[in-house]
């Protein structure tokens, strides 16, 4: 019998951002991680202050997802959610998806066709889909997502136009915004787009990329943010959250 799936991800994370209660997702990117590594991380997520894991990545050509996330679930009591950058990426055993539009890029595949796509796998599944505008930023350094999208991000320095693509996603009828600056991304998503944003949508807003220290995290939570996600630094550093 497998381990019951942990309902209602999103609503709770609507009433955390109502209490202003901050979140912490860990990213685990299958083709960094076997089950192996994994089991060397599951005491460090522990004492961690994750709320969520997130498991995905832009390529994930791993073809043990499945064992991954059945491991996580059977080891953690977080919610599971997959972040996934194609249809092949979708695990039945998690809790819950991140059903993304790259709203920041104009690639057709990524607005709808791998959406539709995803459907025969995702409409007899007990996932919880979470329907998510995801806007990547200009972070001075081609990242993943723009090589396997072949999309450009925004521009870091017009903080209006992201802010007119995140209430475009908003009016679209998506409950999350992600603001991302990408795996590898040398800079941070600005804390003047996080506030901006923030302060104008009503959905809760995510914000990773580039976040290499808890100090990092912290500006990004006052900035607005009301769900920060570390995935380099923690794979880097199981420590990561013990550093002040």
């Amino acid at each position: 019998m497998g381990v019951p799936k942990i309902k209602n991800i999103y609503s709770e994370i609507q009433f955390a951002k109502t209490r202003n209660q901050k979140l912490i997702a860990i990213l685990i990117d299958p083709d960094e991680t076997d089950v192996e590594r994994l089991d060397k991380l599951i005491l460090p997520i522990k004492s961690s202050p994750a709320t969520h894991i997130l498991i995905g990545g832009s390529r994930v050509e791993t073809t043990h997802l499945d064992e991954l996330v059945q491991f996580l679930k059977a080891n953690l009591s977080l919610p599971i959610i997959l972040f996934p950058g194609h249809p092949s990426q979708i695990s039945v055993h998690a809790d819950g998806i991140l059903f993304l539009n790259l709203l920041s890029g104009r690639n057709p595949d990524y607005l709808a066709e791998h959406q539709v796509n995803a459907v025969p796998f995702l409409k007899n599944s007990d996932l919880e889909i979470i329907p998510t505008a995801y806007l990547l930023i200009e972070s001075g350094a081609e990242t993943a997502v723009e090589r396997v999208s072949q999309t450009n991000p925004l521009d870091r320095n017009n903080a209006e136009y992201v802010l007119q693509t995140a209430l475009a996603g908003e009016y679209l009828g998506n409950k999350l915004v992600y603001l991302e600056a990408g795996s590898g991304a040398k800079l941070t998503v600005p804390l003047e787009i996080i506030q901006k944003v923030s302060n104008s949508i009503s959905i809760p807003l995510i914000v990773g990329g580039g976040i290499r220290s808890p100090k990092g995290i912290q500006e990004a939570f006052e900035a607005g943010a009301d769900l920060v996600v570390i995935g380099t630094a923690f794979e880097n550093d199981v420590n990561f959250f013990a550093h002040d």
